[in-house]
């Protein structure tokens, strides 16, 4: 155990070149790695790239593009000295913590990645081995910071989060609550620093660039797979264009020659969380399925092989995450913690089973959500899964063969389900 302790705090050098060029064409792109003068505990200054890749054993290097403008066809990408993640300098690490390594970084990125669509209110998103586990709008900064903690606790711990206003002091009040890796935000203010300072190993960023983020709504990037044989795809971003009311489809389908349509049409809080749960399926791995309610995830399933299926965890989280959050506001323990104290005698059994039949009455919340696909449900089995647990709305992508199954699934319903579609999927693998 020691040794592995002292891999995940050992510091790796990297062997990357300071400078990468990549060429389309007779277009050229000029990279510079990124490295960070930090002081170490004993004082001593060290010039360090990023910590490690995704693993302690994996060398790695970020790298800001600093020269090029690329342009192919009439789609412009990304400029030169447009940086946000890639431009963090040493003054923008508040406090460094331990310095960030890839997983930070880039569970940082995927953060903005679902910000830039979210900006218009106060909004956090936390975030997870670079998938959300809970993201919220609120009234206020801590608002929507405590709602998105408090849909997914036992995720968000270790998590990193990004904030869309200001860290303000109740704001960091309860972040220091909690056990973090990374906080960023566009400004940090007065006396909050001080509090956030209670978690020594807590990496502070400062990114003033997010209260820009909208105007990286429809800049694309190269995004970039490298293969085992050395082989690399190239893909332009995706761009999330639902935006508005506008922006969707009504659930009609035809098949055999007769037409099938939803009788029931979303409330404005329901077309509302559509809007707010495609932004958020935006930057969650593919197969997914969330359900949201009043701008707030209240069910990520993420990464699945099939849409029922993830459909299904998804709940299954919701009501495991459920359960925690009574327990916390009624013993101040998590739920795993009070089953513990039961095993040792040190609680009663009678106090879970008030939690779970409080979960079953409740079913996690999940009453009044909305359903949220990143692609079209290939069969009816994986709406009538947030159906039973009393969903009323859902937005996905349409286009499959038996559309109409989920249309009359939803009218089915009762209550009478809304459903609409994108018109396009939100793969992200």
């Amino acid at each position: 155990m020691s040794d592995l302790k002292k891999m995940y705090s050992t510091i790796l050098g990297d062997q990357f070149p300071m400078e990468m060029t990549i060429s389309f064409g007779d277009q050229k792109l000029v990279y510079k790695k990124r490295t960070w003068k930090i002081t170490g505990e004993d004082g001593t200054i060290e010039e360090r790239g990023i910590r490690y890749g995704e693993n302690p054993d994996q060398e790695a290097a970020l790298y800001e593009l600093v020269n090029g403008n690329l342009a192919l066809g009439d789609c412009k990408y990304i400029e030169a000295g447009n940086g946000l993640v890639s431009s963090i300098a040493v003054e923008d690490m508040l406090q460094v913590g331990k310095h960030p390594g890839k997983i930070n970084l880039t569970d940082i990125d995927n953060g903005l990645n679902i910000l830039k669509y979210l900006v218009d209110k106060p909004a956090a998103v936390i975030l997870k081995h670079n998938n959300p586990c809970g993201a919220a709008y609120g009234a206020t900064m801590a608002d929507a910071f405590n709602r998105a903690n408090r849909a997914d606790r036992i995720a968000a711990f270790g998590g990193a989060v990004v904030m869309s206003r200001a860290c303000d002091l109740a704001t960091a009040e309860l972040l220091a609550g909690n056990y973090l890796e990374v906080v960023c935000a566009p400004e940090f203010e007065e006396g909050t620093l001080e509090i956030l300072s209670r978690r020594k190993n807590l990496r502070i960023i400062k990114m003033d660039r997010i209260d820009r983020l909208s105007d990286f709504e429809k800049h694309r990037f190269v995004d970039f797979k490298s293969l085992i044989d050395g082989g690399i795809i190239a893909q332009q971003s995706a761009v999330n264009s639902i935006r508005s009311l506008s922006d969707l489809q009504p659930a009609v389908s035809t098949w055999k020659g007769q037409e099938y349509k939803c009788e029931r049409q979303p409330t404005p809080q329901e077309i509302d969380d559509m809007i707010f749960g495609w932004a958020i399926e935006h930057g969650v791995t593919s197969n997914s399925v969330l359900y949201v309610k009043d701008g707030c995830t209240v069910g990520i399933g993420t990464g699945e092989q099939d849409r029922v299926g993830v459909a299904e965890i998804a709940v299954h989280k919701a009501y495991i995450k459920y359960a925690d959050i009574i327990c916390f506001d009624t013993h101040n323990i998590s739920y795993a913690d009070l089953v513990l104290a039961i095993s040792k005698g040190e609680k009663k059994i009678e106090e879970k089973e008030e939690i779970d039949a409080k979960v079953q009455a409740d079913r996690a919340g999940l009453p009044g959500c909305t359903m949220i696909s990143d692609a079209f449900f290939p069969f009816r089995d994986g709406a009538d899964v947030g159906i039973k647990q009393g969903i009323t709305a859902i937005l996905q992508a349409g286009g499959s063969m038996r559309d109409f199954e989920t249309i009359e699934a939803c009218n089915e319903a009762d209550p009478k389900v809304a459903m609409m579609y994108t018109g396009q999927r939100s793969f992200k693998h």
